[in-house]
């Protein structure tokens, strides 16, 4: 398990105007694809690394997706085609190799010298152009595959010894330095399934249905949204085989009305701990969904393109499917590109009925304001 921390913070979808105006004045190709400005004066809308000439600031709107400038009335820009998918990243290919390297190299140490002498590119240019690809660096990287490694090897080597030396551990002590934040159990206690960790549960009712909220000691680990408490602990059950989970209606009551205070539309946001399983690239993904704004949404292929990774959109949407923490890690704000809603773990009305209410909340704050 890991406890997710920020990455993206240059994510241009939270960019206030000012921002998105400097970076068209930059002609930013970094934020291609964050969003389009339209011009008032010519009805039409661009890239922000448009090279056409640059209009006024007062002529210029912004919106966060092709289609919603197109529903206003502006035509593509013939010069930039602002509606198409994003060509392929040029440095993509050296992101590739590099993590080619690593995979292959797991037992070898890292070092950005070697890293860039491999790829071409200068050690400070690699960790610059990884970071901003792959939202984590290099070490973070090489360091996520090996616990991964770890995962896949533990359960099936006779010893924990032999499964961390499998995955690229020089020794027992670099392992257990970084297992307890992505693992959130020992190497040992995950191997046996998870025994002696302990999870703690609570079932209310909600406006969607029944919502169960777990957690362990560092913080929630599944919330779930479903018709009946017996398939809910069921299915908690069954994802934590050998955990001693015990329901606890008092101790997480704090975390409880949190979130229904945000399925009620009182709370926005929400900023909870969270302690998950996760591989490198869901991380990346959930940490996007976090981003997301209250009330927006954004396309499988949208999510992809800002990863680096423009034709990682099934993958994107996998792991979506995959997320356990139900309105934490916001993964119904993620739609097909025609802005159908496609699939949600926890029934698809559920969905429907969550966007619902985050669009009609925004339009009362709207008018409230007005």
């Amino acid at each position: 398990m890991m406890s997710i921390d920020p990455l993206l913070s240059n994510d241009m979808s939270k960019a206030s105007d000012e921002q998105r105006w400097h970076a068209v004045l930059a002609h930013d190709q970094e934020a291609d694809g964050r969003f389009v400005y339209a011009v008032r004066s010519t009805g039409i809308f661009c890239r922000p690394s448009c090279a056409s000439r640059r209009p006024q600031r007062e002529q210029v709107l912004f919106f966060e997706q092709p289609a919603l400038a197109e529903a206003q009335g502006f035509r593509a820009c013939r010069r930039c085609h602002p509606s198409s998918p994003l060509p392929p990243e040029p440095q993509l290919a050296f992101v590739e190799q590099a993590c080619s390297y690593i995979n292959e190299h797991l037992d070898a140490p890292l070092t950005l010298a070697t890293l860039g002498a491999v790829v071409g590119l200068s050690p400070h240019h690699l960790q610059r152009t990884f970071k901003r690809v792959m939202g984590i660096t290099p070490r973070q990287y090489a360091a996520a595959q090996r616990l991964r490694a770890v995962k896949q090897h533990i359960k099936q080597e006779p010893t924990v010894t032999a499964a961390l030396y499998e995955a690229g551990y020089g020794s027992s002590s670099r392992l257990y330095e970084q297992v307890h934040d992505r693992f959130g159990m020992t190497p040992r206690t995950y191997r046996q399934g998870g025994t002696g960790m302990h999870i703690r549960y609570t079932i209310t009712a909600c406006p969607l249905g029944r919502l169960l909220v777990a957690a362990t000691e560092r913080g929630i680990c599944e919330v779930s949204l479903g018709d009946s408490d017996a398939l809910l602990e069921q299915a908690l059950h069954t994802e934590y085989p050998a955990v001693d989970v015990v329901r606890d209606d008092g101790s997480l009551d704090q975390w409880v009305v949190a979130i229904l205070k945000h399925l009620q539309g009182e709370q926005p946001h929400l900023d909870l701990p969270l302690d998950l399983q996760a591989t490198a690239f869901q991380w990346r993904v959930w940490e996007l969904l976090r981003a997301i704004p209250y009330g927006s949404t954004r396309s499988y292929g949208e999510v992809a393109r800002t990863l680096g990774q423009p034709t990682a959109a099934r993958a994107v949407a996998r792991a979506c499917a995959t997320n356990p923490v139900a309105l934490l890690i916001p993964c119904h704000r993620v739609v097909r590109e025609g802005g159908e809603l496609g699939g949600y773990r926890w029934n698809v009305e559920r969905k429907r009925a969550l966007l619902a209410q985050e669009a009609q909340q925004q339009v009362e704050e709207m008018e409230a304001v007005a």
